[in-house]
């Protein structure tokens, strides 16, 4: 793909929850172990069974490889837009643009399921159908580890923006991935089964970090959007790895001990009943607790069926951090 000063200009990052989304179903999905996300997946996959998500609209929209209806990843019109702008600009998708996507996928799955064909049928009656599986989805398999997600995203950027900042577009370009390389006027990707011109594309580029894409790359291209593209973002590895035990000493001053506990606790979500039973607190006094943390911006709370999940935000990671110095 060639690049003009204009494209060079308008190449920006962006972090979007729904480049994560088919990436982690997909994975849900599948039977094979993988060596990073396990232990994501051993939290999140029955929940998602239970739910029934396995035989949804998902199920039927994202196969065990191959392509991804284009219209389930929006160009992210901010760095970071929040989970529900991405939903609202896949229900405003043209309804030809839902029944090419659909199309291209019945060339790749030889057949569309019979949601797919209603949502072929009427687009924007059935969107919204799809839309709210997407959020039972998220709040189930995603919303409660963003912030840890989210963080390993935010550091990729941070490493990539001063990369240009020190060495320029081309350093950052050839240093991406194993498959990209820049030869000073043009992007190259290796095994990319289609060619990107500007002629298909819109200007620019937007350079998207992923937790679940793998070891690849993905690519969206769809005018007058400029091109995506997902790479896998830095520090994905060690993403899920248990972190050193951090004591309550420093925090219980500021905190309250059971409050620092229980922050401490969240490692991984967790509900109130399995927070009382690692900590000997009472459920009540869990509760109590967890309320006001929530209060404080420390806990964000996750419904999942009957049960509520708790979380640590990014305000919290930080607090912890901090007090572990």
């Amino acid at each position: 793909m060639a690049f003009s000063a204009n494209d060079l200009a308008k190449v920006r990052f962006a972090i979007s929850p729904m480049w994560e989304v088919a990436p982690s179903f997909r994975l849900l999905a599948s039977d094979t172990a993988h060596p990073v996300h396990r232990p994501w997946i051993e939290q999140a996959r029955p929940r998602v069974l239970a739910a029934g998500l396995d035989r949804g609209w998902l199920a039927e929209l994202i196969g065990p490889s191959g392509y991804v209806p284009d219209f389930l990843t929006p160009a992210p019109v901010q760095p970071a837009p929040a989970p529900a702008a991405e939903w609202d600009a896949i229900l405003a998708s043209p309804a030809d643009r839902v029944r090419q996507d659909l199309d291209h996928l019945a060339r790749h799955q030889g057949h569309l399921g019979p949601r797919l064909s209603s949502l072929h049928a009427a687009p924007s009656a059935r969107l919204a159908k799809l839309v709210q599986e997407i959020r039972k989805y998220w709040e189930l398999a995603l919303a409660p580890y963003w912030a840890r997600i989210r963080a390993v995203l935010d550091a990729d950027v941070f490493h990539r923006a001063r990369t240009v900042a020190e060495h320029g577009t081309g350093h950052l370009f050839n240093g991406l991935h194993t498959s990209v390389s820049w030869d000073g006027d043009a992007l190259t990707l290796v095994r990319r089964k289609r060619g990107m011109s500007r002629q298909s594309a819109g200007a620019g580029l937007l350079l998207i970090p992923s937790a679940f894409t793998g070891p690849g790359l993905r690519t969206r291209v769809r005018p007058p959007d400029p091109p995506q593209l997902a790479y896998p973002a830095r520090g994905v590895g060690r993403l899920w790895e248990t972190r050193p035990a951090i004591g309550t000493r420093a925090l219980a001053p500021v905190l309250g001990r059971s409050r620092a506990l229980l922050l401490t606790e969240l490692e991984t979500p967790a509900s109130t009943t399995e927070l009382a039973h690692r900590t000997g607190l009472s459920p009540a006094g869990v509760s109590q607790c967890l309320t006001a943390l929530r209060d404080a911006g420390l806990v964000s709370a996750h419904r999942v069926g009957r049960w509520v999940l708790y979380a640590r935000t990014a305000a919290a990671e930080t607090l912890l951090d901090a007090s572990s110095v």
